[in-house]
């Protein structure tokens, strides 16, 4: 599969960079779109890899997102989809403000959605394209404290394996990614969210932001579905009933 010009939603972060730039090793010529909130990093991976443009936009603005895509074409169509960008707060339901819950669902779940609809039927009239959707793990094990997250993760995760299945028939590849722990600053604020996780956050394994990029490139080389790092946690795929009824018995409380 060769691409030319590919998205990166959460590209200042650790996932999120690190995924660049194995996509720079895979893709040399590919013109690659960096999106983020947070310009500083972004700009100094731009220009780190190279061949790279910067987009600070919020995803939270669902109707910024139309404009973004044809605007991104009219250098050349996008070829390459990486919903990378998230947010993971910890906190107990009757702590929330709506507020706060939609614009975490809108980042992790809406945004995700409309960007590749954006951008399918253009793979499919050109018989090719590449999707990867950063799930979680606590999309298929539930965890006291993410509520909203683990719904907005879910509800990634299963529209994603719908549109490998769907989308495969036309040349797109859509690979499915679930990460358990990797350490970011994503996964701190969790960690701080526990209050420390107890003796569960302490000996649980936290995966490496570089090791999770070069997995997601193996599966890009062997058109695997999904992606599920660190190994321990393929758990909650394979005996899921298990692993949840383990999480939600003895995994940390919220400390909000």
């Amino acid at each position: 599969m060769k691409l030319g010009h590919i998205l990166v939603t959460g590209a200042a972060g650790a996932i999120g960079s690190a995924i660049a730039r194995e996509l720079r090793g895979l893709y040399p010529s590919a013109r690659l779109a960096l999106l983020d909130r947070e310009t500083e990093g972004m700009k100094a991976l731009a220009a780190g890899i190279g061949n790279a443009s910067t987009h600070a936009v919020d995803l939270r603005d669902l109707e910024a997102l139309p404009p973004l895509i044809e605007k991104l074409g009219n250098t050349a169509p996008v070829d390459g989809l990486v919903n990378c960008a998230g947010i993971m707060r910890v906190q107990g339901l009757p702590t929330w403000d709506w507020d706060d819950a939609a614009s975490l669902m809108a980042v992790d779940l809406l945004a995700p959605l409309r960007l590749q609809d954006l951008v399918v039927r253009g793979m499919v009239e050109r018989g090719e394209g590449l999707i990867l959707n950063i799930a979680s793990m606590a999309g298929k094990v539930p965890l006291k404290g993410c509520a909203y997250y683990g719904a907005s993760k879910a509800g990634l995760a299963m529209a994603s394996e719908i549109a490998r299945a769907e989308l495969a028939a036309h040349g797109i590849r859509v690979i499915t990614v679930y990460p358990g722990p990797v350490h970011s600053a994503l996964e701190q604020g969790a960690r701080d969210g526990y209050g420390g996780g107890g003796l569960f956050g302490r000996f649980a394994p936290t995966g490496d932001p570089a090791e999770l990029a070069r997995r997601i490139t193996v599966a890009i080389e062997k058109d695997e579905p999904r992606v599920i790092y660190p190994r321990l946690y393929g758990v909650g795929w394979s005996a899921n009933n298990v692993a949840s009824w383990f999480a939600l018995s003895y995994g940390p409380p919220p400390v909000a």
